[in-house]
């Protein structure tokens, strides 16, 4: 789980006063149940804004469904692969449309792919969530933080495609719990399904075993978080002694599992074999299924587990022999044309031949060998006509005129957009004005102007010696419009320094 980090907010405590904590312990688990309590906000708005939906939308009950999403996807999960997007979608349209079975089913699956969309929080810049909490330090002053997570998350997958995986703050949230400890809540899972199982409860064991599989899930995912940093930068994890006591008490643990979980499975079935009641043999027979699961997620987790030490060694030696990064490249507007064109010709005259003698590379002579300098200089030149050899004719075709907007469009869109003397202006705005001249594609081309300035060329513009940069910043208001999604940005012009401009290509001179 992400760890909170630090804002620059602090509350002084009240001089004289009690010490509002009793201890740190008591602190640090207020700090939990306020992570924990934070994980469903997200899931609460949906409720709340499904009211700013084109339709009417109160029939549904959006947590609901999202609850159902999470529980899809953290099943479908495998230690390599996750879920599929449209498989999710498919598998949420029963639950849809059995709050809402009057309403079309396209009705029912814009509801599945909203919520969907909203958990993966599409539209933001890092598709995460933030909540601010308050807890006390070691010297009793409040400190705010900010507890960044993510519920559902998309991972690329093989071939160029996109998985979806449940993060742990998700499997917290299905499972109703904490940010516990995975091991000892397996464990305690396990434990109370074989209790209830024994008192022929099955209803609740159902339910339990059902948390117990979330938390074998939970398990995997830290150990695929882990070989997947490893994969990426084998010194940023502590293979000497962290990973390694975590392998070690990953195995036992998997030990313990399958003797527990072969125990229970036993339980089941005599329980399912001796039941006479058709409710009591069918969740039997789900918790078979279930427990089954739980077994092959084990031994899928063992597998892994075995691979990880290889893996590790393999890693280390590609890592340590890989090829050194590629240098950037040079920009030859902006670092040598346009800094030298000011200048007078014996002032540019010393660049230019520097750069050319260093940037131009090896020269390959013309003979290699004494055997080729002796045909070179023995063949008689060729007879070549005065003028060369006769040019064909070219054969011109007009090339049409595809492209979508024209120069006077691209004109009134940059007029529209020329903020440089008033304030920055929504791109909701912005999009209502365009539409107010009666140009409909105008509104495309000032929505494609503005989200291409959500990241702006600074350096570029910079070096090139361009005196002002459209940008555009998401402050994570969403963009309610009826023809683009996502979000509505602040969109503004920004003025370079023109006297450092001056300095750095005096300099470069």
């Amino acid at each position: 789980m992400t760890s909170p980090a630090y804002t620059e907010t602090a509350a002084p405590q009240l001089s004289g006063g009690p010490r509002p904590a009793p201890g740190p312990a008591a602190d640090e688990g207020l700090s939990r149940r306020l992570r924990a309590l934070a994980c469903t906000a997200p899931l609460h708005d949906l409720d709340v804004r499904k009211a700013n939906l084109a339709g009417e939308y109160t029939v549904y009950a959006m947590a609901e469904v999202a609850l159902a999403a999470i529980d899809h996807v953290t099943l479908n999960m495998d230690f390599d692969t996750g879920a599929d997007h449209e498989q999710i979608v498919a598998r949420l349209l029963p639950r849809v449309g059995a709050q809402a079975p009057d309403r079309p089913v396209a009705e029912h699956e814009r509801v599945a792919r909203w919520v969907l969309e909203n958990l993966i929080n599409v539209g933001s810049v890092d598709r995460g969530f933030r909540a601010v909490y308050g807890t006390f330090g070691p010297d009793g002053v409040y400190v705010r933080r900010d507890y960044d997570f993510k519920l559902i998350e998309e991972v690329p997958g093989y071939g160029g495609s996109v998985y979806l995986r449940a993060t742990d703050e998700a499997v917290n949230v299905l499972v109703g719990a904490l940010d516990t400890d995975v091991t000892s809540a397996q464990i305690a899972a396990e434990v109370k399904l074989e209790v209830l199982i024994s008192r022929g409860r099955l209803a609740d064991a159902q339910l339990a075993a059902e948390q117990a599989r979330y938390r074998t899930v939970q398990y995997a995912e830290t150990l695929r978080r882990t070989l997947e940093a490893t994969r990426r930068n084998v010194r940023a994890v502590d293979w000497l002694n962290t990973v390694p006591d975590m392998i070690a008490e990953a195995l036992d643990h998997v030990a313990d599992r399958y003797r527990h979980e072969n125990a229970i499975l036993t339980n089941i079935r005599k329980a399912r074999d001796e039941a006479e009641d058709p409710e009591h043999k069918r969740r039997a027979a789900e918790l078979v299924d279930i427990v089954k699961d739980c077994i092959r997620r084990h031994t899928q987790l063992q597998s892994r587990l075995l691979e990880a030490g290889p893996l590790f060694r393999a890693e280390q030696d590609r890592q340590a022999f890989a090829a050194p990064a590629a240098r950037t490249g040079l920009d030859l507007y902006g670092q040598l044309l346009a800094p030298l064109l000011p200048l007078p010709v014996e002032q540019s005259l010393r660049a230019t031949d520097a750069f050319f003698a260093r940037g131009t590379g090896l020269r390959t002579p013309t003979a290699v060998r004494v055997a080729d300098l002796v045909d070179l200089l023995l063949t008689p030149p060729l007879e070549r006509e005065h003028l060369g050899a006769e040019m064909p004719e070219p054969d011109l075709i007009a090339t049409p005129d595809d492209s979508r907007f024209s120069e006077d469009q691209l004109a009134r869109a940059t007029a529209l957009l020329d903020l440089e003397h008033d304030a920055p202006r929504r791109l909701s705005g912005l999009l209502a004005e365009a539409r107010g001249t009666g140009d409909a594609d105008l509104a495309y081309l000032v929505a494609l102007l503005a989200v291409h300035a959500a990241s702006p060329p600074v350096g570029t513009a910079y070096r090139q010696g361009e005196r002002r940069l459209l940008f555009a910043v998401d402050d994570g208001t969403e963009l309610t419009d009826p023809e683009f999604g996502g979000a509505d940005l602040i969109v503004g012009t920004a003025l370079l320094d023109a006297a450092g401009m001056a300095a750095d290509r005096k300099d470069a001179s």
